[in-house]
């Protein structure tokens, strides 16, 4: 059971940990974001949580600790560990093509890149293999990249979640037609790979993935705030989502230059109301890579699972060993992303950073330029939020705002910085 406890019992200093809360509140005061919260938990416990500004601006809501955020892209660790569940229950292995258990993608081309049209394809020089799409290494992408032909046709296609299929198998079918985007196995893109494993966790288990997520996941773990839709009862405490006046869409985040200086932004803009919203109503389509909403006190129980080698409050979803794999960097030859074709996501340097099964792992902090712990492994959703975990410090870490994209301002980097800092023993 995770308990608040004080700070300083968890080698966390009470006067150091002020400066978390007033970079909390500076981004409030600065029109960065809208509301915000932060959670810290250390050696079992959780020795800090705070909350800032308003949920949404316009209904005077405050941000609290309830408030139920879209978490996007922080999906796709819950997807991963819900696939690993079923490794572990012998439904498949690492090595073997998505091909076995989904007939579609043995037919897919690969397109040739560069100025080639997209109907200038070659064959897969070898399979796309269950591994590749956890490590967004099997060669899909992402529609709002806009960086080439490829994504142009997810575009026209309607791939984007909620589509236009009624089904994930659907999905499945119509993205398997269009071509990849690299051989499988030989770059690193940032795609909708954890929407296939979500599929493919339906067929191992035979459920659908939302009941998967509920009764193997959730239930389990106390997430009772965390689903594919809010229920009736729990929209009053939904937040809105926002955007910057000035600068940034979702096309910027895979930008391939590095960081830059901070440009102002003029405040916020509300791209969706508290009130009214699509995560209203139960979809069809579940997104394994980014389709889930949630609290901050839930995710903090899935985080405290995984620093528990796959266990919390007396429930074991994974060994430690399956757990300890997943931590390790699964890029070809040890490679970081950077060397793998992403020198950027988001606002953050992919040098000295690898990816393990389901998320980010630093392989290298000097070269990451950050301070952190070699090991720790993190992942973040497209409206700013972001978790990590640091075995070596025994520490999780959830961040939740509702600002998209991402790569708006250097956030993450930001509270990483004002989080080790208080870290006395």
């Amino acid at each position: 059971m995770l308990e608040r406890v004080n700070p300083s019992r968890l080698g966390l200093s009470e006067d150091r940990l002020q400066r978390v809360s007033d970079w909390l509140e500076q981004q409030i005061s600065s029109q960065r974001l809208a509301g915000a919260s932060v959670l810290i938990g250390r050696r079992g416990d959780i020795g800090y949580v705070r909350t800032a500004g308003m949920a949404d601006i316009e209904r005077a809501k405050p941000f609290r600790e309830d408030t139920i955020v879209r978490i996007f892209s922080m999906t796709k660790p819950i997807t991963s560990v819900a696939a690993m569940m079923l490794y572990e229950q012998g439904c498949f292995q690492l090595d073997e093509p998505v091909a076995k258990y989904l007939p579609e993608f043995a037919r897919t081309q690969v397109w040739k890149g560069g100025d080639h049209a997209l109907s200038e394809v070659e064959p897969q020089s070898s399979p796309m293999l269950i591994k590749h799409l956890f490590t967004h290494t099997s060669g899909l992408t992402y529609g709002f990249m806009h960086t080439n032909v490829v994504d142009a046709e997810y575009r026209a296609r309607d791939l984007e979640f909620r589509g236009k299929a009624a089904t994930l198998a659907q999905w499945v079918e119509e993205l398997a037609a269009v071509p990849l985007i690299c051989q499988p196995g030989s770059q690193w893109n940032y795609s909708v790979a954890i929407d296939v494993l979500g599929r493919l966790v339906e067929v191992w288990s035979g459920q659908g993935l939302a009941e998967f997520f509920q009764e193997r996941i959730f239930a389990p773990l106390g997430m009772s705030d965390t689903a594919f839709a809010v229920a009736a009862e729990n929209q009053s405490r939904f937040a809105a989502l926002y955007s910057p006046l000035s600068g940034g869409d979702m096309r910027s985040v895979g930008k391939k230059s590095a960081p830059t200086a901070e440009q102002p932004r003029g405040g916020l803009k509300q791209m969706e109301s508290s009130a009214q919203s699509e995560y209203f109503s139960e979809p069809t389509l579940c997104s394994g890579g980014g389709g889930l909403t949630g609290t901050l006190g839930d995710y903090a129980k899935f985080c405290q699972m995984l620093l528990n080698g796959g266990e919390l409050d007396g429930e074991r979803l994974l060994s430690p060993t399956t757990v300890n794999y997943m931590r390790i960097n699964q890029l070809p030859e040890g490679r970081d992303m950077a060397a793998m074709g992403q020198p950027v996501w988001s606002e953050t340097s992919y040098d000295g950073i690898g990816f393990g099964l389901g998320f980010a792992v630093v392989i290298d902090p000097p070269k990451a330029s950050i301070i952190t712990s070699k090991g720790e492994h993190h992942w973040g959703g497209a409206a700013s939020t972001f978790f990590w975990i640091d075995p070596t410090e025994d520490l999780f870490v959830v961040f939740l705002t509702q600002l998209m994209p991402s790569s708006t301002y250097p956030i993450r980097r930001e509270l990483r910085t004002r989080v080790y800092q208080a870290i006395v023993e």
